[in-house]
């Protein structure tokens, strides 16, 4: 009986770890797709923050559209004039690294954004260029590593680990721990880790609005670094499910134009 007891209980203790990873894993999936539409327009009000509170705003026009298996985001600056006519474009695609590129008006020219630059600052915010496309799940492992009340919300607290440095190089962090509420799968807050293991920024999310397609869609985001006292908050001033934008329009050969 004896030698049959440890492999049993091995089975039973891997069988119980491959369904919490499962389990955090779904639960994660089940965020990302509570707020997944197929197109979208929106104007958004973009501020900037230094860490004396100076504070810099840019108007931001975005429009979202699924093709195939591919979601297409342009993202183009409105005001002020510094930064107006900038465009940038993403292909999120399901199973691979995203696609980023962008035009510079003072350069008119188009440039492909590399892996290595995801990870940097959007437009000079405490936002990245990653944060704008959505994550490739397979790029992590996640875990469940309890529950939290924030506000009122019943949470569960996942942490979001990168498989390996060309990960983490490429999104800007080494992990993330993420409040997700357990009756929505709403994403509360964000807790982004440096290289080091030190915590970096956090964001916060919410203004949530339940769509007509019965999506929610958060209209405030607010990313602050907590290591050089900079924030940046992000608020949707218009919103509009679909888009009339063709496929043509999200080409890289159309930035600009």
């Amino acid at each position: 009986m004896k030698t049959r007891v440890f492999p049993t209980l091995i089975l039973i203790l891997t069988a119980f770890g491959y369904t919490g990873a499962q389990s955090a894993r779904e639960i994660a999936n089940k965020a990302a797709d509570a707020i997944n539409f197929e197109s979208m327009e929106m104007i958004s009000e973009l501020k900037i923050y230094d860490n004396k509170n100076n504070e810099r705003i840019r108007q931001v026009a975005t429009a979202t559209k699924k093709f195939s298996n591919t979601t297409k985001t342009l993202i183009k600056f409105l005001s002020p004039a510094d930064v107006k006519g900038t465009s940038i474009l993403i292909y999120d695609y399901e199973n691979e690294s995203d696609a980023m590129w962008i035009y510079m008006p003072a350069l008119r020219k188009t440039r492909r954004i590399v892996s290595s630059e995801k990870g940097k600052s959007f437009m000079g915010s405490e936002f990245t260029n990653a944060d704008m496309s959505k994550p490739n799940m397979a790029d992590f492992t996640y875990t469940i590593i309890g529950t939290e009340n924030i506000a009122g919300k019943i949470c569960w607290k996942i942490e979001a680990t990168c498989l390996d440095e060309d990960v983490e190089d490429e999104n800007g962090f080494s992990r993330k721990v993420i409040w997700i509420e357990k009756n929505t799968s709403l994403t509360q807050r964000v807790e982004y880790y440096d290289f080091d293991n030190e915590l970096f920024k956090i964001m916060t999310i919410g203004d949530y609005k339940k769509q007509s397609n019965g999506g929610y869609f958060a209209f405030r985001m607010e990313m602050q670094n907590v290591q050089s006292g900079r924030r940046s908050v992000l608020i949707v001033e218009k919103f509009q499910l679909g888009s009339n934008l063709k496929e043509s329009d999200f080409a890289a050969n159309m930035l600009g134009k």
